[in-house]
């Protein structure tokens, strides 16, 4: 008997190229972007202090893929031109606080072995040690800090930003480009702050279908074998990525999940099949984490609707589902929040697609109100739930789609 996994190459030429760190040798789709992107650069080839640039737009529309290229781009042309240039990446995710993005700069600029400890310095020594470090380099200086928005104070961007300004650097030509998922970062800045670092802005909107049908052709001519793909495949991935908001790595990632799903099925070809069961499994894992990462009382609302729809009983009115919410939280003697705040609750569910929703008219006697229903099945939110479920008791409706027939649980 051979060994139990055999290589298989039917489909796919090169999966790894449709995975979210991978960087084509080409981007497509972002022209318009592209062409701000090199002009704001351009002064750096002609010898010229380089602008700072604020890159903004949501997840996965191609702004870090794009800043890789150009800067990568920008390198060959300096090396070629016999231009010093340097370029600086931090991914500023888990840095908080100025103080950690400034001694992860200094860390980033030294060697490994010269690295100081992430805590315990006074901050005046932290930019003196900062400004040393940058002041040994020569010629143009990049530092690109991607996730920008995760700083939540601005000292050091008012440092980077007006480092030359102050003074603290006099050996080169310095400048930042920041990156950010969140449109609004902007405006909760500094003046002084947004100025500096605001030099030239660059917007990036989410990807359209054609524009992402650019992005999964290419992707697909690279990652997969010519015939692999029936036709209409790319299309729908394309137009179920618009529909999510536009976001390729969504779209790459469903194309992805759609071969492997053909794949293990041994099928001849990725077909528009595939594609909608691979959608429907990424929508249920992303449901779930939503689900599990909604505050308690969103969670006790979401498990009162969850046991009237065990019930047979959704849809069911706003009062309805506050007078379970309400037994739910009386049964553990905690304090239950306001009908309107459980209102509010059911709203945003519907805006994540978590429940639907539709507003009923009385007879004669005039007056409206809304009903609530799951947009999910009842397994998958009890599952999400499963630690409310066991901290608040287990209500009898929901007890047979429980793991082990719900022996863990305390039941109500």
């Amino acid at each position: 008997m051979g060994p139990r996994f055999q290589p298989d190459d039917t489909l796919y030429k090169r999966r790894n190229t449709l995975k979210v760190e991978y960087v084509p040798d080409d981007i497509v789709g972002r022209d318009n972007e592209i062409e701000e992107y090199e002009a704001a650069l351009q002064p750096i080839i002609n010898g010229e202090y380089p602008d700072n640039i604020f890159i903004y737009g949501k997840t996965g529309v191609g702004k870090t893929a794009v800043t890789n290229f150009l800067l990568n781009e920008l390198q060959e042309s300096a090396d070629h031109f016999e231009i010093d240039l340097t370029v600086i990446s931090l991914n500023c995710d888990g840095l908080s606080t100025s103080y950690q993005a400034a001694i992860s700069l200094v860390n980033n600029l030294r060697g490994h072995e010269n690295h100081i400890a992430e805590t315990g310095h006074p901050q005046s020594k932290v930019y003196r040690l900062l400004w040393n470090e940058l002041n040994k380099l020569s010629g143009s200086v990049i530092i690109v800090l991607d996730e920008i928005d995760h700083i939540t104070d601005d000292t050091f961007l008012y440092q980077i930003t007006r480092a030359d300004n102050n003074g603290y650097i006099d050996n080169i030509q310095l400048g930042v480009i920041g990156i950010s998922n969140d449109s609004t970062f902007r405006e909760q800045l500094d003046a002084k702050v947004q100025s500096s670092l605001c030099e030239t802005e660059i917007s990036f909107p989410p990807y359209g279908t054609e524009e992402l049908q650019k992005v999964l052709e290419q992707r697909a001519d690279i990652a997969f074998h010519e015939s692999a793909l029936e036709d209409g495949v790319i299309p729908l991935c394309a137009a179920l990525g618009r529909q999510d908001g536009g976001d390729a790595r969504r779209a790459i990632t469903l194309l992805r999940k759609a071969g492997d799903l053909a794949r293990t099925e041994n099928a001849n070809s990725v077909t528009t099949d595939h594609v909608e069961r691979a959608q429907e499994k990424l929508e249920a894992q992303q449901s779930m984490d939503i689900m599990r990462d909604l505050t308690e009382h969103e969670q006790l609302t979401l498990y009162a609707l969850t046991t009237l729809a065990a019930e047979g009983e959704t849809p069911a009115r706003s009062r309805i589902v506050y007078q379970r919410y309400k037994e739910l939280c009386e049964f553990q003697g905690r304090e239950p929040r306001t009908a309107r705040r459980m209102r509010s609750f059911l709203s945003d569910f519907e805006i994540l697609n978590l429940t639907l929703s539709e507003m009923e008219h009385r007879g004669q006697d005039g007056g409206t109100y809304r009903q609530h229903e799951l947009n999910r099945d009842i397994a998958t939110v009890v599952d999400a739930l499963q630690t409310i479920i066991s901290e608040f008791g287990a209500h009898q409706s929901i007890i047979e789609y429980l793991p082990d027939s719900g022996e863990e649980f305390a039941t109500m």
